[in-house]
C-alpha cells in the first residue's frame, strides 16, 4: 500500500509536529516537507511574497539577459520592447501560487490534479529536481567567478584550494536558508532585496552615464532575421518565470482565507518590477559596453571603491536566487517518491548542484551544454506552466491538500494507473511540438528550421498544451462530491433492491394459496 504523503516529514516523530507550530515564528529549522500546512500552522500576509519574488530579480543575471539582447542584434527600443513583454509571464507565476494557500500544500503536490500521482512524479523529476540541480550549478558558478575576483583584490590568489573553499562556502551559505526554509527566506529576502537594489542603483549610475540612447546595431536586422531575433529575446526573457512553476511553494503558509487577487498580485509585482528595471539596465549597458564579458565590462566603469561591493552584490544574488530553487528542489525530490526529510532532501540535491559547480569551474567548462539544455526545457516548462494555470482557472483554484496527499490506489487523484491521460497527453503534445519549433545551439527543430531559425517553441507549446487540456478534460468537480454523489447512487440501489425483494416475498405469499 503506498503511504500517505504526510509520512514524509511527519513519522519520524511526534515531538518534530508538535515543534513544527513553533517553526515558522522562531526561525528553527522548518519540519513540514510535502505534507499538508495545518490551519493553525497558517500565518503572514500576500506583501510577503514582494521581498520573496523580488530577491532572485534584483540580481546579477538580469543584467546579463539585457546584454544579451543588444549581442543577439536588438535595437535599444526594440530590446526594451522584449524586456517588458516578456516578464509578463510572471503573471502566470503569481496565478498558480494562489493554488499554495487554497490546499495548504507545494506546487510539487498540487499537479497531481493535473498529471496524477505517478505521472507527476515524472514531471516533477524532470522540471522540478533536474532543472533545479542545473539551475543551482549555473548560479553558483557565476557567483563563484565574482567571489574568485573579490578574493584576488583582497590579495588572496584563488588557487584551486581557493576557489574549492569558496565553493563550498558559497554553497553552504545558500544552504543554510534553504534548510532552515520557508520562515528564513520570509525573513532574509526584504533586506536582501534592500541591499541588492542600493549597490544595483549606484551601478546604474555608471551605467547611465555612458549609455548612447540612440543606439542602432551596426547592421540593422529586418523581415524574418528580425522576427527571429524578437522571438528568441522572448523565450530568452520568459524562460526565468517559466521555471517558476513552484511558487505555491512559497504560499501554502498563508491562511486559506487570504485572498488569491492580493497573493497573485504580490507575486507579480515583487517579480516583474525589479526584472523590468535591472533587465532593462543590462540593455543600456549592452549600448555602450562590449556584454560577451558582462562582469569584467561592468567592472571596467567604475571606481575601484565600488568594485568589492559590486562583487559581493554578484554572489549574494548568487545566494538569493540559488536558496528558492534549493528550497524547492528539496520538495521535488519528496514528491518524486524519495522518503527522507526535507533538510536531507535539501543537502543532497545541495552536494549534487556543487559537485556541478567544481567540475564545471575546475575541471570541464561544460556551462554552456548546461544552459542549452535548459533552453531546451523551455519545450516542456512552458506547457507544465500552462497547464497548471489552467487547471487552477477551470477549478476556481479548488484544491484539498488532503485528498492530493492521498497517494493510494484508487485515490481521487489515481486517475488510471496513476497517470491522468488528459494532463500528461496535453504535456506530451504540447512539448514535442514546441521542440519542433526551437531554436538552441544544442538542436534546431525542423519548424524552426524552416522559418529561417524562428523559435516558436514558447507560444506553440503552450496555447497546444492549454487547448488540449481544456479539450480532453471534464468539468472539474471536488472529489468529495463526487464520493457524496457516489454514496447517493449506492444508497438508491440498495433501496431499489429492498423494494424488489420485498416484492418478490409479497408476489410469493400470494401465490401461494392458488398452489
Amino acid at each position: 500500500m503506498a503511504a500517505s504523503t504526510p509520512a514524509h516529514e511527519s513519522e519520524p516523530s511526534r515531538t518534530q509536529n508538535q515543534n513544527a507550530d513553533t517553526t515558522p515564528h522562531t526561525g528553527g529549522v522548518e519540519a513540514h516537507g510535502i505534507d499538508v500546512i495545518p490551519d493553525g500552522e497558517r500565518h503572514g500576509r500576500p506583501r510577503e511574497l514582494f521581498g520573496v519574488w523580488a530577491a532572485p530579480n534584483v540580481s546579477y543575471l538580469s543584467l546579463v539577459v539585457g546584454g544579451t539582447l543588444i549581442l543577439m542584434g536588438l535595437g535599444l527600443w526594440q530590446a526594451m520592447a522584449v524586456v517588458v513583454v516578456g516578464n509578463l509571464f510572471w503573471a502566470l507565476v503569481g496565478l498558480v501560487a494562489v493554488s499554495g494557500s487554497a490546499s495548504g500544500t507545494p506546487s510539487e503536490v498540487i499537479m497531481r490534479a493535473m498529471f496524477g500521482v505517478r505521472g507527476n512524479r515524472a514531471n516533477i523529476l524532470v522540471t522540478g529536481w533536474f532543472a533545479s540541480v542545473c539551475y543551482l550549478a549555473l548560479n553558483w558558478a557565476a557567483g563563484c567567478l565574482a567571489a574568485f575576483s573579490l578574493a584576488d583584490e583582497a590579495g588572496l590568489h584563488p588557487n584551486t584550494l581557493v576557489k574549492v573553499v569558496i565553493i563550498v562556502l558559497v554553497a553552504a551559505a545558500t544552504l543554510a536558508i534553504s534548510v532552515y526554509g520557508h520562515a528564513m527566506i520570509i525573513r532574509l529576502y526584504l533586506p536582501f532585496t534592500i541591499l541588492l537594489t542600493v549597490v544595483f542603483v549606484v551601478l546604474a549610475g555608471y551605467v547611465l552615464q555612458r549609455t548612447d540612447w540612440h543606439y542602432h546595431p551596426q547592421q540593422s536586422l529586418h523581415g524574418s532575421v528580425l522576427f527571429a531575433a524578437i522571438a528568441a529575446g522572448l523565450a530568452l526573457v520568459a524562460s526565468a518565470p517559466l521555471s517558476y512553476n513552484n511558487s505555491a511553494d512559497f504560499t501554502r503558509y498563508l491562511p486559506r482565507t487570504t485572498k488569491p487577487a492580493a497573493i497573485a498580485g504580490w507575486t507579480f509585482v515583487g517579480a516583474y518590477v525589479p526584472s523590468v528595471l535591472f533587465t532593462g539596465l543590462g540593455v543600456l549597458a549592452g549600448t555602450a559596453l562590449d556584454m560577451t564579458d558582462p562582469e569584467s565590462a561592468l567592472e571596467s566603469i567604475i571606481p575601484g571603491w565600488f568594485k568589492p561591493a559590486f562583487l559581493l552584490a554578484v554572489v549574494l544574488s548568487a545566494v538569493a536566487n540559488n536558496a528558492m530553487t534549493a528550497y524547492s528542489s528539496g520538495l521535488a525530490l519528496q514528491a518524486v517518491g524519495l522518503r527522507i526529510r526535507r533538510s536531507r532532501s535539501v543537502a543532497l540535491d545541495g552536494t549534487l548542484g556543487v559537485a556541478l559547480t567544481l567540475y564545471a569551474l575546475l575541471v570541464s567548462n561544460f556551462l554552456d551544454t548546461v544552459n542549452s539544455v535548459l533552453q531546451l526545457m523551455v519545450a516542456l516548462m512552458g506547457p507544465t506552466m500552462a497547464i497548471y494555470a489552467v487547471d487552477v482557472i477551470r477549478r476556481r483554484n479548488r484544491y484539498d491538500g488532503h485528498e492530493l496527499s492521498d497517494e493510494s490506489r484508487g485515490g481521487p487523484y489515481w486517475f488510471s494507473g496513476g497517470v491522468n491521460w488528459a494532463g500528461a497527453s496535453a504535456l506530451v503534445v504540447g512539448a514535442v511540438a514546441a521542440a519542433l519549433c526551437v531554436d538552441t545551439q544544442l538542436f534546431s527543430g525542423p519548424i524552426a528550421q524552416a522559418m529561417d531559425g524562428t523559435d516558436l517553441s514558447l507560444p506553440v507549446g503552450m496555447i497546444l498544451a492549454a487547448v488540449l487540456y481544456v479539450a480532453l478534460t471534464r468539468r472539474p468537480r471536488s472529489s468529495r462530491l463526487v464520493a457524496a454523489q457516489g454514496a447517493e447512487a449506492c444508497a438508491a440501489d440498495a433501496e431499489a433492491a429492498d423494494a424488489e425483494s420485498a416484492g418478490n416475498r409479497v408476489a410469493t405469499a400470494q401465490a401461494a394459496p392458488r398452489a
